[in-house]
């Protein structure tokens, strides 16, 4: 489930999430997320200033995410075709 990510951050000093605890992010620092829950990660900018972060990711269709601290799982399907209509949704787990 999910897809690997990766981020880097142009501007800023946002505070990165993830399974191993929290850090804070400087500029041109790169963060990479796995698929699974070790892959799991939150970003959050604790400052007055902006912050600017690049997302980067493998697209898949369908697409399951699992977010934890929400006991929910994201789904998106048919973005990837023109041809059908997005599915998009969420399901409670608990």
């Amino acid at each position: 489930m999910g897809e690997e990510e990766c981020c880097v951050v142009i501007a800023g000093t946002p505070t990165l999430r993830t399974p191993e605890g929290e850090r804070v992010l400087a500029p041109w620092d790169i963060a990479w997320f796995v698929r699974g829950p070790s892959g799991a990660h939150g970003l959050r900018n604790d400052t007055d200033e902006p912050a600017r972060v690049v997302f980067f990711s493998t697209v898949s269709d369908p697409e399951l995410a699992v977010y934890p601290d929400d006991d929910k799982v994201g789904v998106i399907a048919g973005h990837t075709n023109p041809n059908v209509e997005t599915v998009r949704g969420w399901v409670d787990v608990q």
